[in-house]
């Protein structure tokens, strides 16, 4: 869900771009039914199903005026949006860690620790945050908010700089899921920035974020509707295999040889060379 900026939109600019969200994230949920991809990224598909829900209830609360109502319902539905934003991530890093076992749970536990502390960082914000117009439940989201965007654009960091050693190709559909999410997530940032030091002003600001979002979309769009992309031989996966095993090796240590046999072994060379020389 992109961010409106926290205020309701006054122009039919900012209106038309809210309004292509659903229409271009159906077009993703019906091609990803028509190529059965759900079963590969089920939290991607329910990702894409909530936005459009989301949008069927917020959209006529905007409509009709109902600011208190479509206050609760936007923030409500923004961590909703951010909860299934953090597990799409996972599933990404699920799927490129597919061949590597160890490394897949290893990932796993680190994830688990990363919402929990993400959490955590929510709740300290709320419980810190003085009085002001957003209230401390809002000040909550938008941290939650900036610690799962720094996430995303991180996801596609490790794939730009690991992709050759996990052998991902750049057009696997999960390089291109993260890749919508890093770029949104990086110009949401760099935005929000821009906005804290007063160099563009909230509409400028709000079209820029809904045009990033819509062109996240259209980058999901693209890659569902490519073909499978095969991952690279196993000739270009050693090292990432080597640090497979040598994780496993770490987490189920093999008990070391028994050092009796060794002694065993010098002490009848010792007496055999004793006996030679007599």
């Amino acid at each position: 869900m992109a961010s409106l900026l926290y205020q309701p939109m006054t122009d039919k600019v900012q209106l038309a771009l809210w309004i292509a969200h659903p229409v271009l994230q159906s077009s993703v949920v019906v091609l990803m039914l028509v190529r059965r991809q759900v079963r590969k990224f089920p939290v991607f598909f329910g990702y894409l199903l909530s936005q459009c829900a989301i949008f069927a209830v917020v959209f006529p609360l905007y409509c009709t005026g109902s600011y208190r109502a479509f206050f609760f319902a936007y923030w409500i539905s923004a961590l909703i949006s951010l909860a299934l934003g953090f597990a799409v991530i996972h599933e990404i890093f699920l799927d490129i860690f597919a061949p590597f076992h160890t490394l897949k749970d290893l990932g796993t536990v680190l994830f688990q620790w990363a919402g929990l502390v993400m959490l955590l960082v929510g709740i300290v914000v709320a419980a810190a945050s003085p009085t002001s117009s957003q209230g401390p439940v809002v000040q909550a989201v938008l941290t939650l908010q900036r610690c799962v965007r720094i996430a995303q654009c991180g996801l596609i960091l490790f794939l730009l700089v690991f992709s050759r050693y996990l052998g991902v190709s750049w057009r696997q559909k999960s390089f291109g899921t993260a890749l919508g999410f890093g770029t949104f997530a990086a110009t949401e940032l760099f935005v929000v920035a821009l906005n804290a030091s007063g160099y563009a002003t909230q509409r400028e600001i709000s079209i820029v974020n809904m045009c990033a979002y819509n062109l996240a979309i259209v980058t999901w769009f693209g890659y569902m509707w490519s073909k499978n992309a095969v991952r690279e031989n196993a000739a270009t996966l050693l090292k990432s295999q080597r640090w497979d095993q040598s994780l496993a090796e770490v987490r189920h240590p093999v008990a070391p040889d028994s050092l009796i046999p060794m002694f065993e072994g010098m002490v009848e060379r010792a007496f055999s060379k004793a006996a030679g020389d007599q």
